[in-house]
């Protein structure tokens, strides 16, 4: 049953093949047996799980539920979820069980899916290879000796492993598209604020957006039906009607304006990437779509804009873990001050601690305009090149990331070049638009990603363009000997 899409699971508990029981308990099984190796999972909730599918089977032997009751999922461990440890990677939130969950958690669990646990993640989100993460690195399920990815790279390596069918992740700077593109799988970073960020733990927060992980682009469809909506408790929640993201997957392509970006065919690029991602480009023209060179000209400018906006809000929002009302607390603290800081430098890893320090100067009095202020006017010229590129254009394609997944330990010394593994993927979040990366082939026997990039609110297009592709093609299908 592992080997089964999203999609066909779902159609199999209405024909009632199987109950959400066995489902569950099926792949509960394989969790146990790679999880070990993988380290995907930080928590395990069986009971729970059985517990909701029994619920679930109920309701589908009433011949009730929607497309999603009695489907097993997993949360990355950035989403608050009731009575469950939600750590987000991070020894500061070991110990913190939430009281509440996150509108995500909610929404799917009103869909009547089946939560399996929290997915291993990077620390507070903060990273490209999941080696920041509290609870160890999580092994790409292709190579072990390689990385899956990050932040998102425990939901990308379950998914790929086919321990889940489906999983969500959070996307601040390319965290649910890179890790998708190093495990071959099919994941969404939706237009910011079409998903709620109520109970997701905030890293940067005009930049994150949760998005559905899994293996097509008809799962992710059906996952972000489910989460998309307006949310009255999230300020930046996007009121708009939610659209059947499936209707329109079979759409035909004829007269698709494909635009490729010169800057992401340049140096620094993987021969052999550039390569798959043309010949996924030229299946797209056999299905009537037109192909030409755009230019995003502040696209340089991504990354050293990223890497100021984003510390600076993650500096603001980790503040309020101070030891003090939840989380990490230092043994023995001699007074406040030292309780403030040892709770923190206990409780924060490195990369984390890299990032506050970074943001806190960046808004400090005298730097603010010049780092901070500045970096909000170039991601406004990043807006507007996409704006421009999206008047000829209606999809931009191009690499997912650089390179296929690189070795553990090869970048974890050089902060610089673990940054630059995002540089094509930045850029999207500082403009707010959905992105997506699907599977498009192997180099040297590692998946490689195509990155699809839309205009605003364009999730059913973008979906639809990589269903199609998925269907004459199948990359999507091919999973690793485990």
């Amino acid at each position: 049953m592992h080997e089964k899409t999203l999609a066909e699971l779902a159609l199999g508990l209405k024909m009632k093949e199987y109950s959400s029981e066995e489902l569950t308990q099926a792949f509960l099984s394989r969790i146990g047996h790679l999880n070990p190796t993988l380290n995907a999972f930080i928590t395990v909730t069986e009971d729970g799980a059985l517990a909701d599918a029994r619920s679930a089977d109920a309701v589908l032997a009433k011949g009730a539920g929607g497309p999603l009751t009695g489907v097993p999922i997993a949360q990355k461990d950035i989403f608050c979820t009731k009575g469950v440890r939600s750590s987000c990677g991070s020894r500061m939130l070991d110990n913190f069980i939430s009281p509440y969950d996150a509108t995500v958690v909610e929404r799917l669990q009103q869909a009547g899916t089946v939560m399996l646990g929290k997915l291993n993640m990077d620390e507070f989100a903060m990273g490209s290879s999941n080696e920041t993460s509290y609870y160890g690195p999580v092994k790409n399920p292709w190579d072990t000796g390689s990385v899956p990815g990050g932040s998102s790279g425990g939901s990308a390596a379950a998914v790929a492993a086919r321990m889940v069918p489906g999983a969500t992740g959070t996307d601040t700077g390319g965290s649910i598209r890179q890790p998708a593109s190093f495990c071959g799988i099919t994941g969404l970073k939706p237009t910011y604020g079409l998903v709620s960020r109520w109970g997701m733990i905030a890293f940067a927060s005009s930049l994150d957006q949760a998005g559905p992980m899994a293996a097509t682009a008809e799962d992710c469809a059906l996952l972000l039906g489910a989460m998309a909506g307006f949310d009255p408790r999230d300020s930046t929640s996007l009121d708009r009607p939610v659209p059947d993201y499936s209707a329109t997957l079979n759409d035909c392509l004829a007269g698709l304006r494909i635009g490729l970006p010169k800057e992401f065919f340049g140096d620094g690029l993987d021969p052999d990437i550039a390569r798959l991602i043309h010949a996924a480009v030229d299946e797209y023209q056999k299905l009537g779509a037109t192909v030409r060179e755009i230019s995003l000209p502040n696209m340089h400018l991504s990354g050293p804009a990223y890497y100021v906006v984003a510390p600076a809000e993650c500096s603001s929002n980790l503040a309020r873990l101070d030891g003090v009302r939840y989380g990490y607390r230092c043994q023995k603290p001699k007074d406040l001050k030292d309780l403030y800081m040892r709770s923190r430098g206990e409780g924060f890893g490195a990369e984390v601690k890299r990032r506050i320090l970074i943001g806190t100067y960046a808004l400090s009095a005298g730097y603010y305009d010049a780092y901070y202020l500045k970096a909000q006017k170039i991601r406004r010229l990043i807006s507007e090149d996409f704006k421009r590129a999206f008047a000829e254009v209606d999809v931009i394609m191009g690499p997912t990331s650089p390179s296929v997944a690189f070795r553990f330990g090869e970048k974890s010394a050089d902060p610089i070049a673990m940054y630059l593994s995002d540089i094509y993927t930045i850029a999207v979040n500082l403009a707010g638009l959905p992105g997506m990366s699907i599977p498009v082939g192997f180099s040297t026997n590692l998946p490689v990603g195509m990155q699809l990039i839309g205009n605003y609110f364009a999730e059913e297009r973008l979906l639809n363009i990589a269903h199609r592709y998925q269907q004459v093609t199948d990359w999507h299908t091919r999973s690793p000997d485990l």
